[in-house]
This record gives structure tokens, C-alpha cells and sequence, in this order.
């Protein structure tokens, strides 16, 4: 069976937390659940380094505006990453170019990448912290979810993730205006942060 639903669904995972997609699919294949994962992905050494960079997302997304940085620093890694993954497991089944899964998994990654970047902006107009842990958690346990389903049901599975992905689009676009007051409040930020005559503009005497 090709091998595309589960670049599909791997893509669109890793475009929300792709340290938890490799040390999920590591650790699915070290124990034997998963036949068709690559070993590098197995590799002791890739599953501890995945584990503590899942652990340090774990936090950094739950709290407020720590979590949209995060975000930024990571819309090259989680593409990249996506593409990365696409590509070893299309090697491993030899059912579908490397080339062209890493161009699935890449560009899946980068859409519901930033799906959930846009989304963290609108919950940070939320003046309480309550809602970027629950949209974190949330966001934790359906990656953890669909890439499980996936592993055994990879077809339906990738229904699913383009399901959330349309769904995750359609939210975006409805909460740009929140999104906008989001930006609108960090560059406020930075211009009061910014040093007195910095701008081309005179200190006052």
C-alpha cells in the first residue's frame, strides 16, 4: 500500500509539534508496533534528543507570547522536519519518491504550521493563561492521537489531519482580526522598549 497517507498525516503533524511525530514514530517502531518506520528514527540517540526538545516545547507552548516565539523560531525547523520525516519513510517502503514525499511533508508542515501559529496569536489576545494551556494540551493529545491512528489505520488517519487542516484554515481566517490586534499590541511593545531618540528621532532637550 503507498505510503502517502501517512506522509500526509506525519506532514501535518510535525507542522504542530514535530519533536513529538519523530520520538511517537521512534518509539512505535522500537517496540515492533510499526514495521515501516526507518531506523534512524529508532536510533537511541534521535529518540532522547526528541524527547527533551518535546519536553521543552511541552512548556515554552503554554505560556502566553512565549509560546508565539516559539512558533516563529520554528517556521523553517517544522517544514523542514515534516520533509525530513516524508522523506525517510517514503525510503523505507519504496512505494513513493523521496523527492516528491518530502515535497508532501514539507509543504503539509508548513500549511498547519502556520495554522497553529496564527491561532496562538489570537488566543494571546486572551488576557488570561488559561487558554494557551488548554489549546495546548489540545493540540498535544490530537497530534499524539492521529499519528497513533495513523501507524494502524494510516488512510482514515489522513482523512482526519486534512479534516483539522481545512477546520484549522476556516478558524484562522475568522479570528484574523484578533490575529491583527495581536500584532498591533507586539509592535507596541517593541516601540516602548526601544531606546529614547532611537528611529532617527531627536531625545527631547
Amino acid at each position: 500500500m503507498s505510503v502517502l497517507p501517512l506522509v500526509f498525516t506525519s506532514g501535518w503533524a510535525s507542522g504542530i509539534n514535530a519533536y513529538a511525530v519523530i520520538l511517537l514514530l521512534g518509539l512505535f517502531g522500537a517496540t515492533g508496533f510499526a514495521d515501516d518506520v526507518p531506523d534512524v528514527l529508532q536510533r537511541p540517540d534521535v529518540l532522547v534528543v526528541a524527547g527533551v526538545l518535546f519536553l521543552c516545547e511541552a512548556a515554552a507552548d503554554k505560556i502566553p507570547y512565549l509560546d508565539s516565539a516559539w512558533d516563529a523560531v520554528h517556521t523553517v525547523v517544522r517544514p523542514v522536519a515534516g520533509a525530513v520525516v516524508a522523506a525517510l519513510l517514503a525510503g523505507e517502503s519504496g512505494s513513493l519518491p523521496e523527492l516528491a514525499a518530502g515535497a508532501v511533508g514539507g509543504s503539509t508542515a508548513l500549511m498547519s504550521h502556520l495554522v497553529k501559529a496564527g491561532t496562538r496569536m489570537a488566543v494571546n489576545t486572551s488576557p488570561e493563561p488559561f487558554s494557551n494551556i488548554g489549546v495546548s494540551l489540545a493540540e498535544d493529545l490530537g497530534v499524539a492521537g492521529v499519528i497513533t491512528f495513523a501507524v494502524f489505520h494510516p488512510v482514515a488517519a489522513a482523512v482526519v489531519a486534512g479534516t483539522l487542516l481545512v477546520l484549522g484554515v476556516v478558524v484562522v481566517l475568522f479570528l484574523a482580526s484578533r490575529i491583527r490586534r495581536f500584532l498591533r499590541r507586539r509592535a507596541q511593545q517593541r516601540a516602548q522598549k526601544r531606546p529614547a531618540g532611537a528611529g532617527g528621532h531627536p531625545p527631547p532637550a
